[in-house]
C-alpha cells in the first residue's frame, strides 16, 4: 500500500509539472467603432494561432493558453485604457494582442503596458509616431508603419500617371500620420495636392468638406479614413455631387462593407492593404478557410502572427513573463534559424525547447526592423465589377 501511495504521488507530481501554467493573452481590438468590421477576422486569426499552440501541448511544459477580449473602440483612449487595465489587473493577461487603431494603442502603451511591464504586439496600429514612442522594449507590431504606406501610395499614383490629387484624412493620429507621410512622398515625387481637408467621424453630412476638396480640382480623391465611418461618408458625398469619381483607398478604407455600401460607382477606384503572396500567406489562407473564416479579412494575417510571436517568444525565453520574453521577440521574428510558417507552430515550439533558433516568417512574411516595426509588404488592388482585384504586391 505504501508503495502504491508513493507511486500515485509521483504520478500526480509529474502530471502537475506537465500541465504547466494557465496563460491568458489579451485580445484588445475595436469590437465597436469605425473599423468594427475588422475585429471578427482578426480575432478568429489570433484564436487559430492560440489553438494551434494548445493542440501541440508543448508550450512551457504543457501550458494552456486562453484569450480574453477587450474593446478598445478604435477611437476612445479612455475606454481603451480602461479595457486594457481590466485585462491586466483583473484577468491577469501575460501579454496583449493589440490595440488596433494608433491613437488608442499609444494610450494603452503609455498608461497600461509600460507601467505594468506588459508586451503589446499590434496587428494594425500604423502611425509613424509609434516607431519613436518610449516603450521599454515592450511594443512591437506586425503591420508596417504608415511611413512606408505613404511611399507606397505615392508610387502607385505615379505609376498610373496621376500627378494631382485631393486629400482627406480622419482627424486623429492614424489619419494625420498617414496623410503627412503620403503628402511628403508624393510632392517629392513631383505630384501636387490640390486641397487637404481633415474630416471628423460620426457626421451625417460631409458636403462642406467635399466642396473644399473639389475647389482645387484633382484627378483622384485620396481618402485616409475609416471604412465604416467618415471615409465612407466623404466618398458618398463626393459621388452624390459629382465632385470626384475615382478614389484612392489606403488600409483603413479596405473592406467589403464599403463596396456593399457604395456599389458600382466604386468601380475603378484603387488602393493598398498590407498583404503578401508568400508561401506562408498562401498556407494561412488555406488554414483560415478550413477554420471557417476569410483569411483575406483586413489584418487577420497580422493578428495570427502577433499571437504566434508572443507564444513562440515565451517558449524561447522559457517564461510567460513579459519582462523576460520581450527580449526574445526580435530573435524569434528574424532568426537566423529554421523558417516557421503558419501551421508549423508545433515545430517552432519543439525547436525552441531544444535551444535551437527559428526564423518566424508566418502569414505576413514577418520581418521586424528598428525598434520592433514590421518591414511589411502591400497588396495593390483595383475595384472591378464590385470586387477587389489584385494588381501586384509591393
Amino acid at each position: 500500500m505504501k508503495k502504491l501511495l508513493m507511486t500515485t504521488a509521483a504520478l500526480t507530481l509529474l502530471a502537475s509539472a506537465a500541465s504547466g501554467e494557465d496563460i491568458k493573452i489579451g485580445v484588445l481590438l475595436g469590437y465597436t467603432g469605425p473599423i468594427e468590421s475588422y475585429a471578427p477576422g482578426m480575432t478568429a486569426a489570433a484564436e487559430m494561432a492560440i489553438k494551434e499552440v494548445n493542440d501541440a501541448h508543448t508550450l512551457l511544459g504543457g501550458s494552456t493558453v486562453e484569450d480574453v477580449k477587450g474593446d478598445d473602440t478604435c477611437t476612445d483612449a479612455a475606454a481603451a485604457t480602461a479595457a486594457a487595465t481590466r485585462l491586466v489587473t483583473a484577468d491577469h493577461v501575460a501579454a496583449i494582442i493589440g490595440g488596433d487603431c494608433s491613437g488608442v494603442t499609444g494610450a494603452v502603451l503609455q498608461s497600461v503596458a509600460r507601467p505594468n511591464g506588459i508586451v503589446m504586439i499590434s496587428p494594425s496600429a500604423t502611425s509613424p509616431s509609434l516607431t519613436t514612442a518610449a516603450d521599454d522594449g515592450l511594443f512591437f507590431r506586425t503591420a508596417p508603419s504608415d511611413a512606408r504606406q505613404g511611399q507606397i501610395m505615392s508610387d502607385v499614383l505615379m505609376k498610373r500617371g496621376i500627378k494631382k490629387v485631393a486629400l482627406t484624412y480622419t482627424n486623429n493620429d492614424y489619419g494625420k500620420g498617414l496623410a503627412d507621410a503620403f503628402a511628403s512622398a508624393y510632392t517629392q515625387a513631383g505630384g501636387a495636392i490640390s486641397a487637404t481637408v481633415p474630416h471628423e467621424d460620426g457626421k451625417a453630412d460631409y458636403s462642406a468638406e467635399v466642396a473644399t476638396l473639389a475647389s482645387g480640382g484633382g484627378d483622384v480623391l485620396v481618402v485616409a479614413g475609416y471604412v465604416d465611418q467618415g471615409g465612407k461618408g466623404v466618398i458618398q458625398g463626393a459621388l452624390d455631387t459629382g465632385a470626384f469619381k475615382t478614389f484612392y483607398l489606403p488600409d483603413g478604407m479596405f473592406g467589403d462593407s464599403l463596396i456593399k455600401a457604395i456599389g458600382k460607382p466604386l468601380d475603378g477606384s484603387f488602393g493598398d492593404m498590407g498583404g503578401s503572396d508568400s508561401d506562408g500567406h498562401k498556407k494561412y489562407l488555406d488554414m483560415a478557410k478550413a477554420a471557417g473564416f476569410d483569411g483575406t479579412a483586413p489584418y487577420s494575417a497580422e493578428a495570427y502572427d502577433a499571437a504566434a510571436l508572443i507564444l513562440l517568444s515565451m517558449q524561447a525565453a522559457k517564461s510567460s513573463d513579459s519582462k523576460v520574453f520581450k527580449d526574445k521577440v526580435m530573435d524569434v521574428a528574424n532568426g537566423p534559424g529554421e523558417k516557421i510558417l503558419p501551421g508549423e507552430l508545433a515545430k517552432g515550439l519543439k525547436l525552441l525547447s531544444e535551444g535551437k533558433p527559428i526564423d518566424y516568417e508566418g502569414a505576413s512574411h514577418v520581418n521586424l526592423v528598428g525598434p520592433g516595426d514590421s518591414a511589411g509588404s502591400y497588396q495593390v488592388y483595383t475595384i472591378k465589377d464590385g470586387a477587389r482585384v489584385t494588381d501586384y504586391y509591393e
